[in-house]
């Protein structure tokens, strides 16, 4: 096996989401911008020119990031590498045996970060930081994942999007509900918790009885609402599925830690 597997990147645009060139080649002049947040934004190619950034939080998918006239992205990059090494991991995939170890981490990282989510009070796992996702929601976006990439795309099942499924902010409610997803559902933590563990055995066993010979092969997906059709190989939909979890990860043990100290 010579090719190596790794993450691939989507943005709203790609899968046709509404307003997404609303503001393209817009220019602000002279204009207070204080305290704006701009969420699931395509801002590739933006120029920001003699403004003032101070206490500014961005996070995404950074490629080329030039503050002052230096590319900071290495910088970046390493940093998030240091800290989560499974980043690492995600990036080197090229065998089966690399996919389930790769799926190892992550249970064990979900496993670790679970047993912090319990220890905290029930409306504290559905208290949203900073408007991000609480813990629950995002338990029940890594079900959408597993649903439309492994559910969906590989074992081709042909109703595998769970009630309690949550999408991306962009998607379509009318396409998430004609899916039969319940986007006004108020699942309890031990509710999506099942969901969660029901979806990830899906892909422990999906892994287990990963060949080689089977990361190449197309997996013609069947038509769902608001997303892209076309074949796409295993490794890709595996490697989607892991990157998801690798990020929400970070994502969520950065906001646990805030509820934990509160």
């Amino acid at each position: 096996m010579t090719a190596q597997y790794g993450p691939h990147r989507f943005s709203a645009g790609e899968y046709g989401s509404e307003h997404t060139d609303e503001f393209r080649n817009a220019e602000f002049v002279v204009r207070d911008l204080r305290g704006a947040k701009f969420r699931d934004c395509d801002l590739s190619n933006v120029k920001i020119i003699d403004a003032a950034l101070v206490d500014v939080d961005v996070s995404g998918y950074v490629e080329k990031f030039v503050i002052n006239g230096i590319d900071v992205t290495e910088y970046v990059e390493t940093e998030l590498d240091r800290r989560h090494p499974e980043r690492v991991q995600l990036r080197e995939l090229q065998t089966a045996d690399d996919f389930r170890a790769m799926w190892d981490t992550i249970e064990r990282l979900w496993s670790d970060t679970t047993t912090r989510a319990e220890r905290l009070l029930e409306s504290a796992r559905h208290e949203r930081v900073d408007g991000e996702w609480s813990f629950v929601e995002t338990l029940r976006h890594l079900v959408f994942i597993a649903d439309a990439w492994a559910s969906r795309t590989i074992l081709d099942e042909p109703s595998p999007y769970h009630p309690l499924a949550l999408p991306q902010s962009w998607y379509s409610d009318a396409d998430a509900i004609a899916l039969g997803m319940d986007l006004d559902a108020q699942p309890s933590y031990a509710e999506i918790l099942k969901v969660r563990g029901d979806r990830m055995a899906t892909i422990r066993r999906i892994v287990d009885d990963l060949a080689d010979e089977d990361l190449g092969r197309p997996c013609t997906r069947s038509p769902a609402p608001g997303y892209p059709e076309g074949d796409r190989p295993v490794w890709e939909c595996l490697a989607v599925v892991m990157e998801e979890e690798c990020e929400h990860h970070r994502y969520a043990t950065r906001d646990l830690a805030v509820l934990e100290s509160r």
